[in-house]
């Protein structure tokens, strides 16, 4: 597997970009503005880390990265539940977030393994 030039070629960048882009329509509306930004927060750290460790250029930092990233993936899942818990998300689009999450946890999980190796 080659590594990109530029961290924006990374397809999990891409998609810890959609990650942070639904996150922050969904949560447009909420007025439970703490929530609000930590949830927002959490996946725009997904993004970020996965740029910052590629910007390190060793294998070993961005794996490191990688791994705070997977950490924010984790945190958007458990919010998911805790907004449904209050009524900021239904039942669905909780269930579509976390597979979403879920799915991006695993390949960014996988890109950390290979870089281990």
């Amino acid at each position: 597997m080659a590594l990109a030039r530029r961290f924006e070629e990374l397809e999990i960048w891409q998609e810890a970009r959609e990650l942070h882009r639904v996150i922050w329509g969904e949560f447009k509306e909420c007025r439970e503005f703490a929530f609000q930004d930590q949830i927002r927060r959490a996946a725009l750290s997904v993004m970020n880390n996965i740029a910052e460790g590629f910007e390190r250029r060793t294998h070993k930092d961005f794996a490191h990265f990688l791994d705070l990233a997977k950490g924010s993936c984790g945190e958007v899942r458990s919010m998911s539940y805790a907004s449904e818990d209050i009524g900021v998300l239904s039942q669905t689009t909780g269930t579509q977030l976390r597979a979403q999450s879920e799915a991006l946890s695993q390949r960014i999980a996988a890109f950390s393994r290979h870089l281990r190796r």
